[in-house]
């Protein structure tokens, strides 16, 4: 079988035809160059107004790289065609296999863009002998194409945060959908303040936001005061996690202070190597941590305490409805604002803030969480550190939302499942 007819089995254009392909050894490398000629009296695209029109002139040979084969670079080589349009004068013909300036073809970009969601853009640029700028293009090429045919019309729930994207405190604003199964990445923008949540909802239109019915987020004043206004209509979550974050915050807080105390009024360091037995769950403890536990509850300490109201706020999740939870929520911070536990006492005001976004979480009957989205929060990380961060936020926008977007992509010959 011939290289040709390989082709036209996989790449066949109409109106154009393959020559004899040649071979060529360049210093990086063998290549193979692939002719491709129009067929006779076709007449040329107008890039313009896609429309036929009469032949000007031809151009230069231009090369367009394809699809390595056995570890050759491939090129297609073709001298463009000028198109006489009626409409936009004259102008480059339109190809089928390439569009603009783009020295890759399509198919080849998909490619690219395939293995660069397995491997870094360096080891991927370096494996099929292209540039780093060809993959980034390459990704570009599918997230744009992803973002105009992807389906929003099955977002019922969003999840908001924040994760930090460089030093110096610089964050990134992101908004996933939640919805059942379907856990993706909608939208990014730069820092954590109102604008970057109004960018990431009008990105995704009035329409999407009109038809959310849940909302997880935490407790930062910029997302609360844009979903107040924006999101109006749906329900408001403060999750579970977020709220027992706060927490743990406060009893280490208490124990490293008490810690302190102890050691300058000389009493013995009971305390010392305490910190996982106080901020885990007794379900969680290891033997070692259950003994320890065990002995730090025979004295009257400030940390056990702490940990003991913490134990006591669990009963809160355990309700069925927001009527008891508000009540059982109300007598516990009333006991805290007298336990004498300033760290603590910071928590109950917190709940008390925010009364009616936590008992939310009891109104949407717990079918959003926010495990999900620090799940794909993890997932964030992991891609920024795959890539050892990126320079400026374009980039780090394009393989975000290459990755963790689950954009559709077109049916296409080199696919990789």
């Amino acid at each position: 079988m011939r290289l040709a007819t390989i082709l036209n089995r996989l790449e066949k254009h109409k109106s154009f035809v393959y020559g004899s392909a040649r071979w060529e050894e360049p210093a990086d490398g063998p290549a193979l160059v692939i002719p491709i000629r129009p067929r006779k009296n076709s007449r040329p695209v107008c890039s313009g107004c896609g429309r036929h029109g009469r032949p000007y002139d031809r151009l230069a040979e231009r090369r367009f790289e394809y699809v390595p084969l056995w570890g050759m670079v491939v090129f297609f080589t073709y001298r463009m065609r000028r198109v006489d349009c009626r409409r936009c004068g004259v102008t480059v013909e339109l190809v089928p296999w390439c569009d603009g300036k783009h020295r890759l073809t399509t198919t080849y970009r998909w490619f690219l863009a395939t293995w660069a969601k397995r491997l870094s853009w360096t080891e991927v640029a370096t494996i099929f002998r292209t540039s780093w700028d060809g993959v980034c293009r390459s990704v570009e090429h599918a997230v744009e194409w992803g973002l105009a045919h992807r389906d929003l019309s099955g977002v019922k729930a969003l999840g908001i945060d924040e994760v930090a994207w460089k030093k110096g405190q610089t964050y990134l604003t992101l908004v996933y959908d939640i919805t059942g199964a379907t856990k993706r990445l909608l939208a990014v923008a730069e820092h954590r303040i109102e604008a970057s949540l109004e960018e990431c909802l009008s990105s995704l239109g009035t329409k999407v936001c009109d038809q959310v019915q849940y909302v997880c987020s935490d407790m930062w004043k910029a997302y609360l005061n844009v979903i107040s206004v924006r999101l109006k209509q749906a329900v408001h979550v403060l999750d579970r996690f977020h709220v027992m974050q706060g927490f743990s915050k406060a009893i280490d807080e208490i124990r490293a202070e008490e810690q302190r105390q102890l050691k300058r009024d000389g009493y013995e360091p009971v305390l010392k190597h305490s910190r996982w037995c106080l901020l885990k769950r007794r379900e969680n403890l290891t033997a070692k941590q259950t003994v320890k536990l065990a002995e730090l509850l025979r004295y009257n300490l400030r940390s056990v305490r702490a940990h003991l109201l913490r134990e006591d706020f669990q009963r809160f999740w355990t309700y069925c409805g927001s009527g008891w939870a508000g009540r059982f929520l109300d007598e516990w911070t009333s006991r805290v604002m007298r336990s004498r536990l300033e760290p603590m006492k910071k928590v109950a005001r917190t709940l008390r803030n925010h009364r009616e976004l936590i008992l939310n979480w009891f109104r949407a009957k717990g079918e959003i969480s926010a495990g999900a989205v620090e799940g794909l929060n993890n997932k964030v990380k992991l891609v920024t550190r795959k890539s050892y961060g990126f320079r400026t936020l374009p980039i780090a926008k394009l393989a975000l939302l290459h990755n963790l977007g689950r954009l559709p992509e077109p049916n296409c010959t080199h696919r990789f499942c």
